[in-house]
């Protein structure tokens, strides 16, 4: 295996923390976090309370980049295929700039699970940067990741839910065994994606075996009728 820095793309969700985690345990060289902070909807990121990637990377112990919503504009690309394009250039240009000071980067983990829109477009990316993508999520059966999670000692907080059966007692609910066999139920019953793939519900990783100390959060629940999501207050370090 190439001693040559990986990169590992990061929202704090359960997703990329446990892409970023199984490459850890692969011995994959990881140097950096990458955080990209979108202005508003994303057809390729995570959305909400990306900030918190910053206490999560130093609860992790792992230098984090952060791309700013100013570093690209979407709003008037209406073709999809087009918005998806546009809303990568910056973090390939992010990932350029490191592969400069670097003399290449060796791998980008990412936390995709069923989406073809996002991994055609990183792999793409990783060809054009000589990289190798790890996407240990891609497509394994749903039930078997959520299980590997627990059983790894991931505790997962749902932060936001805009889903028919999902309501506000979700928001800020810890993603245990109880809240898997329910949404189990709710995919029998609505289509519910068993891990918010479709957008059905977001989450962020407050602890797990790659991290030093738990995120304490302080939250607000905001709910529209029929999506909600949490307002952080107060995040700190235990």
């Amino acid at each position: 295996m190439s001693d040559t820095p990986w990169v590992s793309l990061f929202s704090g969700g359960k997703d990329s923390s446990w892409a970023l985690y199984r490459a850890l345990e692969a011995d994959r060289p990881v140097e950096r976090l990458v955080t990209v902070h979108p202005d508003g909807d994303s057809y390729m990121y995570h959305t909400p309370a990306t900030r918190l990637a910053r206490l999560a990377a130093e609860s992790i112990g792992i230098d984090l980049l952060e791309v700013e919503p100013g570093d690209f504009e979407t709003d008037s690309v209406v073709d999809s295929g087009e918005r998806g394009d546009a809303e990568l250039e910056p973090l390939e240009q992010a990932l350029g700039t490191l592969a400069d000071e670097w003399d290449g980067i060796g791998g980008v983990t990412a936390g995709a699970v069923e989406s073809e829109y996002q991994t055609t477009r990183i792999q793409a990316m990783c060809d054009r940067l000589d990289a190798e993508l790890f996407a240990p999520l891609w497509r394994e059966e749903p039930r078997a990741l959520a299980d590997a999670m627990l059983d790894a000692g991931f505790e997962i907080v749902v932060i936001q839910v805009a889903a028919y059966g999902l309501d506000e007692s979700w928001l800020g609910r810890t993603l245990d065994r109880d809240a898997i066999a329910e949404l189990e139920a709710l995919n029998e019953e609505y289509g519910v994606h068993l891990l918010g793939e479709g957008g059905e519900f977001e989450t962020f990783v407050v602890d797990g075996p790659h991290m030093d100390r738990r995120v304490e959060l302080g939250y607000e629940t905001a709910w529209e009728g029929d999506r909600g999501h949490v307002e952080i207050t107060d995040a700190q370090l235990e």
